[in-house]
């Protein structure tokens, strides 16, 4: 009977002592875990305007009624300044190379900040002045889309992340992740800040998403699939659809994509 009991004891000992050494991997967290599903987002389209079929864009931007535009592909790689209502560009420098291929754009304080996709540079212009760069900084990452709001950038990278970079040394001093109800949502591409938020293309998809700028939380979702085909638009060479820019002014989004004939004036609802 005591040998049963001792037993017993020794085989509840080893399964409780098994149990409390298995430990929790603090690092493996469940990504959904407050979260809300993301909403989804629909938009009117107000007007479509000529855009040039050459552009690779890679980054849009309004700035007093004129829209500056970044393109990529190596060597025809620009910075450019566009009539976007007629179509027209009237300024363009060209700044790629057979290594250099251009990325986003934003305007910060009367300053262009220009990324670059692989070389790790970052150029900076003066508004008044795209024609050679004032500036450059060292980019530790990948450029893909870039942003800002009253004090701060935000750069992406092709993943999940959202850098926080200090507009005069261009140094991270925060990083967020992006991530849904169902975990790190990535190809973060093009970048626009309205509001508190993040819109954010996706890249080589037709979906847009609207990120909390804070948690890094993503609130919305955007689908704008056929959106050439269904105005009539003959796609012919184009690419995916990436580039967005808001007007404060008119709270209008104007939305394109690589080498796409069309730009399209928007509302988000």
């Amino acid at each position: 009977m005591r040998l049963l009991i001792l037993l017993s004891i020794i085989c509840t000992t080893s399964c409780n002592s098994s149990n409390n050494n298995t430990e929790i991997d603090p690092d493996i967290i469940t990504p959904h875990v407050g979260i809300n599903t993301p909403q989804t987002l629909t938009y009117d389209i107000l007007n479509i305007f000529p855009h040039d079929t050459s552009a690779y864009t890679q980054g849009l931007e309004i700035y007093n009624g004129k829209m500056f535009e970044s393109t990529g592909d190596y060597e025809k790689s620009s910075l450019r300044i566009t009539n976007h209502i007629k179509g027209i560009v009237e300024k363009k420098h060209i700044m790629g190379t057979p290594e250099i291929f251009g990325e986003g754009i934003t305007i910060f304080k009367n300053k262009i900040y220009q990324l670059t996709w692989e070389s790790n540079v970052v150029y900076l212009y003066d508004i008044n002045n795209i024609d050679k760069p004032i500036k450059t900084f060292n980019w530790p990452y990948e450029g893909w889309g870039i942003t800002h709001d009253q004090k701060q950038l935000f750069v992406s990278d092709g993943s999940s992340n959202v850098y926080y970079v200090d507009p005069e040394t261009f140094k991270v001093t925060n990083t967020i992740s992006a991530r849904d109800d169902q975990g790190p949502v990535d190809n973060l591409n093009e970048l626009e800040y309205v509001d508190g938020f993040i819109y954010a293309n996706i890249y080589q998809t037709n979906l847009i998403v609207k990120i909390d700028a804070e948690s890094g939380h993503v609130v919305g979702k955007l689908t704008m699939n056929g959106l050439l085909q269904q105005n009539d638009v003959t796609p012919g060479r184009t690419d995916v659809l990436n580039g967005i820019a808001y007007d404060s002014a008119s709270k209008k989004f104007y939305i394109t994509g690589k080498r796409w004939p069309k730009m399209f004036e928007i509302t988000i609802k």
